[in-house]
């Protein structure tokens, strides 16, 4: 049985150049903690190593005036911890969360006395480590001595949280409420993030999400989905909001069906008495949640992480800016990766356009000193405000301008020039992709045709080219007939490109666009063409032969309409061929008029709508 510990206790478990660890989140045991440092100025106290990842609340032990006895060593790092590593008064460890118990039970960094935070033991004998198992699990099993702070505030959670009574060598009764994480202010950036990545979220998926602006903000956009389900390293009070909906039942998991399963839970007093005795909420160490291997047994596996900046070749920088080192690597690739080895899974790196100083995250290259946390062979989707670059299977040519449409719109031109010094982009790439006006805050809808399947319409933009090709290519003769009133041979890739980059202040060419996971097939096109010193526009418009009676074409006029309303357009024309009778049935059902003698070809007519 393990002994109720008296301050005099300590030089009993603490030996001179011990490592110790402290329990992470709100699973610190601060009065522990602080029992200790009360003791340090003894003789008996020096060269002692504190490992820890993210903890919540205060941080005396960084304090100078413990600096001759305590050296902190942070895996991850917060907003004290950070400051110190900067002053030179604290180390930081780079590593993936998922191996950090490994580097405990393997020698690498060995732990001699856990510190850590548990509910007091049951009516059998077992203690809980409650809402924070990660790598606290870990430190437990593999410390010389464990001492606890039992704290009845501290929820029992189920999973793989149990600690038996005798692993605990000594403890001290404190109760205390759980520190907690207030939620963190949205913005309209942050809302346009969420709404985007919410579009590469299918009903059924698995989610793994952090903390902050933006994973708040996506879990708001995806109230209206079905069926999700969670494996998630943290778990979140947006999360907890999802269970309560209904929107989260792991019904359709691949793995631990029917239960959301995280490594530890941070957030406010509501979120902590959610999971205490949950039964749909299990937790479970880093070294499983954090595994990729385990993370892909996910079918739909959607893995959200952030970053600080994100260069042209998609480079992900997420623990420090230039030389300071500024949070941690974390989880972030452990769930990329995993995710994207997962059957339909969708690993997206999601962050604001520009810094608070006004500065852009989408980069030309690395900024000095920052280091590669995600490699540009993992990352398959970037999120900003402005939109989704699919970057997976994608050249670095299409990768830049991938990503500098998603860029904050006055950085743009400085992006695609820096490009254009390495020589990565063609002469006839010259010209950056504009805001489209007209078409809403979120120029992107995602619905569901006839088919059942999801698809995108936007508008065409620069790095669509090769998409645009492969449309042209997949016409048969009949179409191309239909649509150019001859038959082309040939799109060449400049061609399609001056095709996709048009201005779209004056002209619109909108696509409606399916995802086969990263790969984006054009399924139509829609345009119109502002005919020079009037205010009509010409119309076309063309739907793969596959995809017909879907409604793409309907759509498509709709919107081209919608916008040209707004754009102050008085009159909308469209010539198409006398025998085309599916295309004269739509426009004539939008309104359009028959003009006589309007086509300049004899099997041709022309159909005007006035705005």
């Amino acid at each position: 049985m393990p002994q109720l510990l008296q301050p005099k206790d300590w030089k009993k478990f603490v030996k001179p150049g011990d490592r110790l660890f402290i329990g992470s989140g709100p699973g610190t045991p601060h009065a522990l903690v602080q029992s200790l440092l009360d003791r340090v100025h003894t003789k008996h106290f020096y060269d002692l190593e504190f490992v820890h990842i993210l903890t919540l609340g205060e941080t005396p032990w960084l304090d100078s005036r413990y600096r001759d006895s305590v050296r902190v060593n942070a895996l991850f790092l917060g907003e004290e911890t950070r400051k110190a590593v900067q002053r030179g008064d604290a180390d930081y460890t780079p590593c993936f969360l998922s191996e950090v118990p490994g580097l405990f039970s393997g020698g690498v960094l060995p732990i001699d006395v856990a510190l850590v935070q548990l509910s007091p033991p049951d009516e059998e004998g077992f203690c809980s480590l409650g809402v924070v198992v990660d790598i606290v699990r870990a430190a437990v099993e593999s410390a010389r001595y464990v001492i606890a702070q039992f704290n009845p505030c501290m929820p029992r959670t189920l999973g793989n949280s149990r600690i038996p009574l005798e692993r605990v060598d000594a403890y001290l009764e404190y109760s205390t409420p759980l520190l907690e994480l207030p939620v963190a202010k949205s913005s309209k950036e942050t809302e346009k993030i969420g709404q985007y990545v919410a579009m590469l979220v299918e009903d059924g998926a698995t989610l793994q999400m952090g903390i902050g602006k933006i994973p708040d903000a996506v879990l708001r956009a995806l109230r209206h989905h079905k069926h999700l389900g969670v494996h998630t390293e943290m778990f979140s009070d947006g999360l907890m909001e999802l269970m309560r909906r209904g929107v989260v039942d792991n019904s359709r998991k691949t793995l631990h069906a029917g239960k959301t399963v995280t490594s530890f839970c941070m957030g406010s007093q509501a979120l902590y008495d959610f999971v205490r005795d949950n039964p749909l909420v299990e937790f479970y160490p880093s070294d499983y949640i954090n595994n990729p291997s385990v993370i892909a047994q996910n079918d739909q596996m959607v893995a959200i992480n952030s970053a600080l900046e994100v260069d042209l070749t998609g480079q992900v920088v997420s623990d420090s800016i230039g030389h300071r080192f500024y949070s941690g690597i974390g989880g972030q690739v452990d769930f990329i990766r995993g995710a994207a080895r997962s059957k339909g899974g969708r690993p997206i790196i999601a962050l604001p356009s520009v810094t608070k100083q006004g500065k852009s995250r989408i980069v030309p290259f690395v900024t000095e000193g920052a280091g590669v946390v995600t490699s540009r062979g993992d990352v398959h989707y970037v999120v900003t405000e402005y939109g989704i670059a699919t970057l997976r299977g994608r050249s670095v040519r299409e990768r830049a301008m991938e990503l500098i449409q998603v860029a904050h719109p006055d950085h743009r031109e400085m992006l695609l020039q820096q490009v254009r010094k390495s020589f990565w982009v063609p002469s006839y790439q010259h010209s950056v992709p504009v805001p489209v006006e007209g078409l809403g805050k979120i120029p992107v809808k995602k619905f569901k045709a006839k088919d059942g399947n999801s698809y995108f319409l936007r508008p065409l933009q620069p790095s669509d080219d090769r998409r645009l090709q492969e449309f042209f290519y997949s016409h048969d003769r009949d179409t191309l007939l239909l649509r150019y009133h001859y038959i082309p041979t040939r799109l060449s890739r400049e061609r399609a490109y001056a095709l996709v980059n048009i201005d779209q202040d004056t002209d619109l060419a909108l696509g409606i666009v399916a995802r086969q996971g990263p790969r984006e097939e054009i399924q139509a096109v829609g345009r119109y063409y502002l005919i020079p010193n009037s205010r009509t526009a010409e119309l076309a418009f063309v739907v793969r032969e596959d995809r017909r009676g879907q409604g793409f074409g309907r759509r498509l006029l709709k919107r081209l309409i919608r916008v040209a309303r707004r754009r102050g357009l008085e009159k909308l024309l469209a010539v198409v061929q006398a025998g085309n009778q599916p295309m004269r049935g739509l426009l004539e059902a939008a309104g359009f008029v028959v003009q006589p003698g309007g086509g300049s070809d004899p099997a041709s007519v022309a159909l005007l709508l006035s705005l």
